[in-house]
């Protein structure tokens, strides 16, 4: 699809509509929620084939019609089917230095840069036309169905037959690029679901799943068993859940896999954790956090014992708030060992330690274990039960500064978390410096962000699911605004219009919003009293505390990310 501009510039250089009239074709576009391209078709004021053919000038790059052209199989797959779908592109020749994509568009130079990448050839630019696209891109369907059918289904197969299908090119291709596409797409999670009639794979992408592609059902036995053999896993197991690892590794990443395959009605589901090994640690800055919270977490991490306690749901960051805190304190004259599942970063100078349930190395056994080990700081992956929390909190008394994560909603529900464990209230005021509770936003894209005001309708909405007068309070504590009695009517926020940098979502990327809870004196007499939820509350508040969804509201006002993403959350 061309920009407004872009399609303007076509047509002047036509000279086929006068400025004025094209102009108002614009707007009627936009009324009929067309784009003013297919508009311009539709209306028979310019065909598919004279538009492209005369943007091809406009952008300077030679014209193809792939229409009727039969395309090599051993070039078709240079560009893998996910990525020629997406972005609408295909390669239909090559040589030994070249080769050349027919694309609808020129401007997509992320995607040549990949295909440059991963080919070793340089990218010649053809411009076509969509119905010559469409028709070209059928040939993958047409050349990977010819070879699937030749794929027997033999989901109950013996090893040496399931050991051949994952050996053949088109199962090892798939899978190929089932990987290497959610790597470049920085996907967290490939889920590949077996339904009764096909294969669908989706991408999990900035914490939102996204359908990729789906595949012929006789593809299921071979792509499973392709992925067994990756993981080491028994690749004639079908009734039992079955967990693993692979890594891939080359020049510009190193990826683990983390896999999980469990038996459904329709045969066996995979999902693939994705673990970026060279991702760089972030910085306390990096996080987003404000800068109360941010000056509590540097008070705190530099005490010599008590906890750190990092708290959200499966997938919000808490492991990258425990590192980048962990990387804070690295130095050669501090011992640090950790017990972890799954380790996810490598650290230089810090003793790793992995748990497995099979051989009974539980957190609570490699907790006992990590304190004949002489330790400065310990960091334990998760509180899951009475055991380890015990031992945790024991630690953090004799004089241990100890970093865990819980699964709770926010800062202050994790103090009646730990207390119903069965620890006592004392060693819980006794023992905790700061909670910090998070959740992972969306991140509005910087290349398309535009702003706007809210509308009634929008504001009704949030006056159901928030306290707006508070939200306009700390906006204004915060000096986000200068005054509170204004409402949201006046006020500016933003959102992605999207474009070919965030795949048309508006979102790129995430950051955190937080809610730090530090254990002052006050918060702590009241603990030791008794775990009253509502007390404790209001005294955070009486010290300032930012709840995450004001966090939210205060990277909304900022351009950061939008109401939308704070109201998922919110929902959560």
């Amino acid at each position: 699809m061309f920009t407004s501009k872009q399609i303007k510039g076509i047509i002047n250089k036509l000279e086929i509509l006068p400025e004025k009239e094209f102009n108002s074709l614009i707007k009627e576009a936009k009324n009929h929620g067309k784009s003013i391209e297919n508009y311009l078709i539709e209306k028979k004021i310019i065909s598919s084939a004279s538009l492209y053919e005369s943007a091809a000038e406009y952008f300077n790059i030679p014209f193809i019609n792939l229409k009727n052209q039969i395309i090599r199989k051993d070039i078709l797959f240079n560009i893998p089917e996910p990525i020629a779908f997406t972005h609408q592109l295909i390669a239909f020749d090559k040589d030994n230095s070249i080769i050349k994509i027919a694309t609808l568009t020129p401007d997509n130079l992320d995607i040549f840069e990949f295909i440059n990448k991963t080919t070793g050839l340089e990218p010649k630019i053809f411009l076509t036309t969509p119905d010559s696209i469409k028709e070209a891109l059928q040939q993958y369907h047409k050349s990977l169905k010819a070879e699937f059918n030749n794929l027997q289904q033999q989901d109950d197969g013996n090893k040496e037959d399931l050991q051949k299908i994952a050996e053949d090119m088109p199962i090892i291709r798939v899978v190929n690029t089932l990987l290497e596409y959610a790597i470049y797409q920085e996907a967290s999670d490939i889920h590949i679901e077996p339904n009764e009639k096909n294969i669908v794979v989706r991408y999990r992408i900035d914490g939102i799943l996204h359908n990729v592609m789906e595949l012929p059902k006789t593809a299921q036995s071979g792509i499973i068993a392709r992925i067994k053999i990756l993981s080491n896993l028994k690749i004639d197991e079908h009734r039992m859940p079955q967990d693993g690892r692979f890594k891939i590794c080359n020049k510009e990443y190193k990826i683990s896999f983390r896999v999980s395959i469990i038996p459904t009605i329709n045969g066996e589901k995979i999902v693939m954790r994705l673990l970026n090994e060279k991702a760089q640690i972030l910085t306390l800055e990096q996080l987003g956090l404000q800068p109360k919270s941010f000056e509590a977490i540097q008070r705190n991490i530099k005490k010599p014992n008590g906890m750190i306690l990092v708290t959200g749901p499966t997938g919000s960051g808490k492991t990258t708030t425990l590192y980048t805190i962990l990387n804070i304190l690295n130095t050669p004259q501090i011992n640090i060992c950790t017990v972890e599942d799954p380790i996810e970063y490598s650290v230089p100078g810090i003793n790793q330690s992995q748990i497995s349930a099979k051989i009974g190395f539980t957190f609570a056994t490699g907790l006992r274990a990590l304190l004949r080990q002489d330790p400065d700081i310990i960091m334990v992956g998760e509180i899951r039960d009475n055991e380890t929390a015990e031992i945790a909190v024991h630690a953090a008394m004799t004089g241990h500064l100890v970093l865990s994560t819980l699964h709770t909603n926010d800062a202050i529900g994790t103090l009646a978390r730990i207390n119903r464990m069965g620890v006592s209230s004392f060693l819980i005021a006794d023992t905790t410096n700061v909670i910090i509770a998070q959740r992972l936003v969306r991140k509005i894209c910087s290349n398309c962000i535009q702003s706007y005001n809210l509308d009634q309708h929008g504001i009704q909405e949030l006056k159901k699911q928030f306290n707006v007068n508070e939200l306009l309070d700390t906006l204004e504590k915060e000096k986000i605004i200068s005054n509170s009695a204004t409402g949201f009517e006046s006020l500016l926020f933003y959102r992605g219009k999207g474009c070919k940098k965030c795949d048309n979502s508006g979102y790129k990327g995430r950051i955190g919003i937080y809610e730090v809870l530090e254990i002052t004196e006050e918060i702590s007499e009241a603990i030791l009293q008794t775990i009253d939820l509502n007390k404790i509350q209001k005294l955070a508040k009486k010290q300032n505390l930012a709840t995450m969804i004001e966090d939210g509201f205060i990277k909304a006002k900022n351009g950061i990310t939008t109401i939308e993403e704070i109201i998922r959350v919110a929902k959560e």
